[in-house]
Protein backbone atom coordinates (compact mmCIF):
# COMPACT_ATOMS: atom_id res chain seq x y z
CA UNK A 1 0.00 0.00 0.00
CA UNK A 2 1.73 3.58 -1.11
CA UNK A 3 1.60 6.30 1.44
CA UNK A 4 -0.06 9.38 0.84
CA UNK A 5 1.80 12.16 0.63
CA UNK A 6 0.37 14.07 2.82
CA UNK A 7 0.71 12.16 6.10
CA UNK A 8 3.26 13.78 8.27
CA UNK A 9 5.20 11.87 11.23
CA UNK A 10 5.23 13.96 14.56
CA UNK A 11 6.67 11.04 16.40
CA UNK A 12 9.49 13.49 17.77
CA UNK A 13 7.45 16.09 18.79
CA UNK A 14 4.34 14.94 20.11
CA UNK A 15 3.29 16.11 23.80
CA UNK A 16 6.34 18.58 23.52
CA UNK A 17 4.47 21.80 24.18
CA UNK A 18 6.43 25.05 22.50
CA UNK A 19 8.65 22.74 19.69
CA UNK A 20 8.03 23.93 16.39
CA UNK A 21 8.89 21.94 13.15
CA UNK A 22 8.90 23.15 9.51
CA UNK A 23 8.92 21.60 6.66
CA UNK A 24 8.27 21.39 2.45
CA UNK A 25 6.19 18.75 0.95
CA UNK A 26 6.44 18.32 -2.83
CA UNK A 27 4.27 16.05 -4.54
CA UNK A 28 2.29 15.86 -7.39
CA UNK A 29 -1.44 15.67 -6.40
CA UNK A 30 -2.66 12.06 -6.15
CA UNK A 31 -6.60 12.87 -7.12
CA UNK A 32 -7.93 15.56 -8.27
CA UNK A 33 -9.29 18.54 -6.19
CA UNK A 34 -12.49 20.23 -6.70
CA UNK A 35 -15.61 19.22 -8.55
CA UNK A 36 -16.50 22.26 -10.19
CA UNK A 37 -15.51 24.36 -13.56
CA UNK A 38 -11.48 25.43 -11.60
CA UNK A 39 -9.65 22.24 -9.81
CA UNK A 40 -6.33 21.08 -9.27
CA UNK A 41 -5.92 18.26 -11.78
CA UNK A 42 -4.53 14.73 -10.99
CA UNK A 43 -0.82 14.68 -11.29
CA UNK A 44 -0.51 18.39 -10.72
CA UNK A 45 2.81 19.25 -8.81
CA UNK A 46 2.03 20.54 -5.25
CA UNK A 47 4.37 22.55 -3.16
CA UNK A 48 3.10 22.31 0.62
CA UNK A 49 5.48 24.56 3.30
CA UNK A 50 3.73 23.50 6.62
CA UNK A 51 4.71 24.87 10.14
CA UNK A 52 3.60 22.52 13.43
CA UNK A 53 3.61 24.10 16.49
CA UNK A 54 2.85 21.37 19.49
CA UNK A 55 0.19 22.74 21.60
CA UNK A 56 -1.10 21.40 25.05
CA UNK A 57 -3.99 20.18 23.62
CA UNK A 58 -2.83 19.33 19.81
CA UNK A 59 -0.62 20.24 16.76
CA UNK A 60 -1.28 23.71 15.00
CA UNK A 61 -0.56 23.73 11.60
CA UNK A 62 -0.01 26.23 9.45
CA UNK A 63 0.45 25.70 5.85
CA UNK A 64 1.12 27.69 2.22
CA UNK A 65 -0.07 25.48 -0.97
CA UNK A 66 1.31 26.36 -4.32
CA UNK A 67 -0.19 24.82 -6.86
CA UNK A 68 -2.30 25.44 -10.53
CA UNK A 69 -5.51 25.22 -11.42
CA UNK A 70 -7.39 23.32 -14.18
CA UNK A 71 -10.68 23.90 -15.78
CA UNK A 72 -12.49 26.21 -18.21
CA UNK A 73 -14.07 30.09 -18.52
CA UNK A 74 -17.32 29.96 -17.42
CA UNK A 75 -18.53 32.29 -19.75
CA UNK A 76 -16.80 31.12 -23.26
CA UNK A 77 -15.19 27.75 -21.82
CA UNK A 78 -11.72 28.69 -23.09
CA UNK A 79 -9.23 26.11 -20.74
CA UNK A 80 -7.78 28.02 -18.13
CA UNK A 81 -4.25 27.09 -16.88
CA UNK A 82 -3.57 29.88 -13.43
CA UNK A 83 -1.61 29.47 -10.55
CA UNK A 84 -3.09 29.00 -7.40
CA UNK A 85 -1.65 29.69 -4.02
CA UNK A 86 -4.31 28.96 -0.75
CA UNK A 87 -3.36 29.84 2.74
CA UNK A 88 -4.24 27.98 5.83
CA UNK A 89 -4.23 26.97 9.92
CA UNK A 90 -5.84 23.87 11.02
CA UNK A 91 -5.28 22.47 14.91
CA UNK A 92 -5.05 18.51 14.78
CA UNK A 93 -6.23 17.21 18.66
CA UNK A 94 -5.11 14.28 20.33
CA UNK A 95 -7.37 11.50 20.24
CA UNK A 96 -10.25 11.79 22.72
CA UNK A 97 -13.45 9.97 22.98
CA UNK A 98 -15.27 12.61 21.08
CA UNK A 99 -14.56 12.67 17.55
CA UNK A 100 -13.53 15.63 15.88
CA UNK A 101 -12.72 16.62 12.30
CA UNK A 102 -8.87 16.76 12.67
CA UNK A 103 -6.92 14.18 15.21
CA UNK A 104 -3.04 13.06 15.92
CA UNK A 105 -3.46 9.49 14.90
CA UNK A 106 -0.82 7.04 15.59
CA UNK A 107 1.77 10.26 15.59
CA UNK A 108 0.47 10.81 12.24
CA UNK A 109 -1.19 14.07 11.07
CA UNK A 110 -2.87 13.78 7.52
CA UNK A 111 -2.71 17.13 5.96
CA UNK A 112 -5.30 15.71 3.01
CA UNK A 113 -8.53 16.94 4.82
CA UNK A 114 -7.49 20.15 5.46
CA UNK A 115 -5.63 20.69 2.36
CA UNK A 116 -8.66 19.88 0.02
CA UNK A 117 -11.16 21.90 2.36
CA UNK A 118 -8.41 24.87 1.88
CA UNK A 119 -8.19 24.48 -1.77
CA UNK A 120 -11.91 23.67 -2.74
CA UNK A 121 -13.39 27.05 -0.68
CA UNK A 122 -10.02 29.09 -2.68
CA UNK A 123 -11.15 27.85 -6.11
CA UNK A 124 -13.50 30.22 -8.08
CA UNK A 125 -17.00 29.32 -8.32
CA UNK A 126 -17.17 31.03 -11.65
CA UNK A 127 -13.80 30.73 -12.97
CA UNK A 128 -13.19 33.20 -16.11
CA UNK A 129 -10.16 33.71 -18.75
CA UNK A 130 -10.48 37.19 -17.90
CA UNK A 131 -12.50 39.50 -15.97
CA UNK A 132 -13.72 41.66 -19.51
CA UNK A 133 -14.95 38.17 -21.11
CA UNK A 134 -17.84 38.75 -23.25
CA UNK A 135 -18.68 35.09 -23.06
CA UNK A 136 -20.06 32.95 -26.60
CA UNK A 137 -22.69 34.65 -29.46
CA UNK A 138 -26.20 33.05 -28.98
CA UNK A 139 -26.24 32.40 -32.64
CA UNK A 140 -22.62 30.73 -34.04
CA UNK A 141 -21.65 29.65 -30.78
CA UNK A 142 -18.32 31.56 -31.08
CA UNK A 143 -16.53 33.39 -28.42
CA UNK A 144 -17.47 37.21 -28.87
CA UNK A 145 -14.45 39.81 -29.48
CA UNK A 146 -17.24 42.61 -29.13
CA UNK A 147 -20.47 43.34 -27.29
CA UNK A 148 -23.55 42.19 -29.21
CA UNK A 149 -25.01 45.84 -29.01
CA UNK A 150 -21.96 46.99 -31.15
CA UNK A 151 -22.52 44.63 -33.85
CA UNK A 152 -24.55 45.19 -37.27
CA UNK A 153 -28.02 43.12 -36.81
CA UNK A 154 -28.03 39.73 -38.72
CA UNK A 155 -30.46 40.03 -41.63
CA UNK A 156 -32.71 36.66 -41.80
CA UNK A 157 -31.78 35.39 -45.18
CA UNK A 158 -35.99 34.62 -45.89
CA UNK A 159 -36.24 38.76 -45.48
CA UNK A 160 -33.32 39.81 -47.58
CA UNK A 161 -35.19 39.39 -51.11
CA UNK A 162 -38.24 41.53 -49.27
CA UNK A 163 -35.76 44.04 -48.19
CA UNK A 164 -34.60 44.27 -51.84
CA UNK A 165 -37.65 44.93 -52.66
CA UNK A 166 -38.94 47.36 -50.61
CA UNK A 167 -35.61 49.18 -51.34
CA UNK A 168 -35.81 49.39 -54.93
CA UNK A 169 -39.98 50.17 -54.64
CA UNK A 170 -38.60 53.50 -52.42
CA UNK A 171 -36.42 54.68 -54.60
CA UNK A 172 -38.52 54.43 -57.67
CA UNK A 173 -40.97 56.12 -55.90
CA UNK A 174 -38.91 59.43 -55.36
CA UNK A 175 -38.92 62.63 -57.97
CA UNK A 176 -35.86 62.48 -60.55
CA UNK A 177 -33.41 65.16 -59.32
CA UNK A 178 -32.07 67.76 -61.57
CA UNK A 179 -35.35 68.24 -63.88
CA UNK A 180 -35.93 71.25 -65.54
CA UNK A 181 -39.70 72.68 -65.11
CA UNK A 182 -41.91 72.78 -67.75
CA UNK A 183 -41.55 76.39 -68.93
CA UNK A 184 -45.15 78.11 -69.46
CA UNK A 185 -46.18 80.42 -72.46
CA UNK A 186 -43.80 83.68 -72.35
CA UNK A 187 -45.60 86.96 -71.88
CA UNK A 188 -43.12 88.77 -73.84
CA UNK A 189 -44.96 86.35 -76.55
CA UNK A 190 -48.18 87.31 -75.81
CA UNK A 191 -47.30 91.33 -75.06
CA UNK A 192 -45.24 91.52 -78.99
CA UNK A 193 -48.48 89.91 -80.28
CA UNK A 194 -51.04 92.23 -78.83
CA UNK A 195 -48.64 94.92 -80.13
CA UNK A 196 -48.22 93.93 -83.85
CA UNK A 197 -52.35 93.82 -83.76
CA UNK A 198 -53.06 96.94 -82.35
CA UNK A 199 -50.25 98.15 -85.37
CA UNK A 200 -52.07 96.94 -87.87
CA UNK A 201 -55.40 98.28 -87.03
CA UNK A 202 -53.99 101.39 -86.99
CA UNK A 203 -52.21 101.21 -90.32
CA UNK A 204 -55.82 100.00 -91.77
CA UNK A 205 -57.85 102.94 -90.49
CA UNK A 206 -54.83 105.47 -92.10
Amino acid sequence: MTSSPYLVNIATIVGKAGTMRTLELDFDAPERIGEGLGYIEKGTPIELDVRLEVLHDGILATASLESRMSGECSRCLTPLDEPLRVDFAELFAYARDEALEYEVHDDTVDLEPPVRDAVVLALPFQPVCRPDCLGLDPETGEKLVEPLEEQAPAVDPRWAALAGFGASTEAAEEPATGSEEVAGPRETDVREGTRNHDYKGESGQR
